[in-house]
């Protein structure tokens, strides 16, 4: 048995050695030791593709190990606010989506603030959503969709990654433009979702294209329309629902990597560098393009403002839909 004076005397010797070695990390070029890459969303989804793509090259460019902590639920603010709460020394960073932005405003109070709490390093990407259907639903196209809504009142369910996420908004903003009722079943990611639209447990969803591109190759899975300004590569037959006769129609989502507030810059510089080089390099611009994602990048202080627009953005939709969660 271990005496009290003698756990104590190696609980403080553990502390101290632990002090030595993180202070001997952060005297060394970062990064000195793994780094955690916060998911916000489970395993499967867009973010969780795109965070395992950009981790394993950082990885690979770093030598030191980017591991990949999905940590889904409540919107994405559960990761989120793990990384607002994190040393601000670049060895835990967010890998955040749009929502980061819709939550802003979505969340009457949310556990951190969503600009002071983080510094922005990059944005890496974005993402084109698709509305699509089980194949047994009777609609092919928005206006059919509409028409079906219309004859069911209060039927017609869509699924989301959760409240806050792109996929609820989106479908927030296409029944409020369509004037229709839908029900909004939400759920803790996108995987989840997917498995119960082919399962028929729902109706309809607007997850982003690498979410479902497969599925809508198989056939399990019927595509409606997209939500971007135009077509995508990807779903060329596919038509835009704002050509399907709701103009003006647009919503598109986006990932970005940020660390927690007051990291150091040289720290941020060393991440948005390697990140840009990543995403200028032609094989990983194929690569990301075959998976449904338009590459990004640029400056922390571009990303910043970034953020600040979709915030404005997003608040005048969250508040027009009356969409809120306490």
């Amino acid at each position: 048995m271990v005496k009290p004076e003698t756990t104590t005397k190696g609980a403080l010797c553990f502390a101290f050695v632990a002090s030595i070695c993180a202070g001997s990390a952060a005297s060394q070029p970062y990064p000195a030791r793994p780094v955690r890459m916060v998911v916000p969303w489970p395993a499967g989804g867009s973010a969780d593709i795109l965070g395992r793509v950009l981790g394993q090259k950082l990885g690979e460019n770093l030598a030191q190990t980017f591991v990949i902590d999905n940590r889904p639920g409540a919107g994405s603010t559960l990761g989120t606010a793990i990384v607002a709460k994190s040393a601000p020394d670049g060895y835990t960073v967010l890998l955040a989506v749009a929502a980061h932005a819709i939550n802003a405003t979505m969340y009457r109070k949310l556990p951190y603030d969503t600009v002071k709490d983080f510094e922005p390093v990059v944005l890496a990407a974005t993402v084109m959503p698709v509305l699509v259907v089980h194949p047994a639903v009777p609609a092919s196209t928005v206006r059919e969709f509409i028409e079906l809504a219309k004859s069911k009142p209060g039927t017609v369910t869509y699924a989301s990654a959760g409240n806050g996420s792109t996929q609820h908004l989106a479908g927030e903003l296409f029944k409020s433009a369509a004037g229709i009722g839908l029900v909004h079943v939400p759920y803790k990611g996108g995987p989840p979702a997917v498995t119960d639209l082919i399962a028929k447990q729902v109706s309809a969803y607007f997850p982003n294209i690498p979410t479902v591109l497969p599925h809508i190759k198989a056939g399990r899975l019927k595509a409606i329309a997209v939500t971007g300004a135009r077509r995508s590569a990807l779903l060329p037959t596919v038509p835009s629902v704002a050509e399907s006769g709701i103009p003006g129609f647009e919503v598109t989502d986006w990932y970005g990597m940020l660390v927690s507030a007051r990291t150091r810059r040289d720290v941020v510089s060393k991440l948005n560098s390697e990140v840009n080089g990543i995403l200028r390099a032609p094989e990983m611009q194929s690569h990301l393009i075959e998976l449904g994602f338009e590459v990004a990048g640029g400056t922390p202080e571009q990303f910043a403002e970034h953020i600040r627009l979709e915030i404005t953005k997003w608040a005048k939709a969250v508040n027009s839909s009356g969409a809120k969660i306490d």
